[in-house]
């Protein structure tokens, strides 16, 4: 079993909102994606997609996009990103999604050996910024829920588990300085993180960034050309 990750899909097929309209890059990308997923991804495999999943408002106008997922090789396991409006009650997409696409929430998904744990974090203010009181009030929040995540991984892990975490927003600032979130995961003994949010190639971002034993992967699938990366293999 080989654990892939592809985050920010912003899948449209019910709703008015191309994505063309934000380069060359985003030209007939879900044709692209889909035979670059095809091509690597077997049906015993897992992907991970960190959020930005579907432009839709509401849970029954993500029918469309969750159908081309589904269509697509392997397990899936995903996470709320901020575009996510749709995404308003875990236990309504839990009931929602086929039987092969997994949600994350404050919860954690176990696959054979695989365990996955996260939360969807929040912005961090640039290095040397105080965020305001709001931004504050969701990254305290976000942290919680991340302990929350990997406090039910801890119950269940296992010595010959290998353990996955994921955030829709980067765990860090963008200087790339360390934060609770890479603490916490420091401290939870988590080696591999997968996080998406940004997006274009003149970004400021690097496809892996290492806070001390954990290994920070980005995953946008524009910034990796519609090809899900290879993390692992079970």
């Amino acid at each position: 079993m080989k654990i892939f990750a592809i985050s920010d899909l912003h899948l449209s097929f019910s709703e008015d909102k191309p994505m063309d309209i934000f380069g060359s890059t985003w030209e007939n990308y879900t044709e692209i994606l889909a035979d670059n997923w095809q091509t690597l991804i077997k049906k015993e495999d897992v992907v991970l997609i960190p959020g930005d999943i579907s432009w839709a408002m509401k849970l029954e106008n993500t029918v469309n996009d969750f159908e081309y997922i589904n269509k697509l090789n392997g397990k899936k396991i995903i996470l709320k990103g901020n575009h996510d409006y749709w995404w308003q009650s875990y236990g309504k997409v839990k009931e929602f999604l086929p039987d092969n696409i997994f949600a994350l929430q404050n919860n954690c998904i176990s696959i054979d050996n695989l365990k996955v744990c996260g939360t969807r974090g929040w912005v961090f203010p640039e290095q040397g910024g105080v965020p305001n009181t709001e931004d504050e009030k969701i990254l305290n929040r976000e942290k919680e829920r991340l302990k929350l995540s990997l406090k039910e991984m801890q119950k269940i892990r296992s010595e010959n588990d290998i353990v996955i975490a994921m955030m829709h927003f980067p765990p860090f600032n963008n200087k790339w300085e360390n934060s609770f979130f890479t603490d916490i995961l420091n401290e939870y003994n988590i080696k591999i993180l997968v996080y998406g949010h940004i997006h274009g190639k003149n970004s400021n971002y690097k496809k892996i960034i290492k806070k001390d034993n954990l290994q920070c992967h980005i995953c946008s699938c524009d910034l990796i050309d519609n090809k899900p990366i290879f993390l692992t293999e079970i």
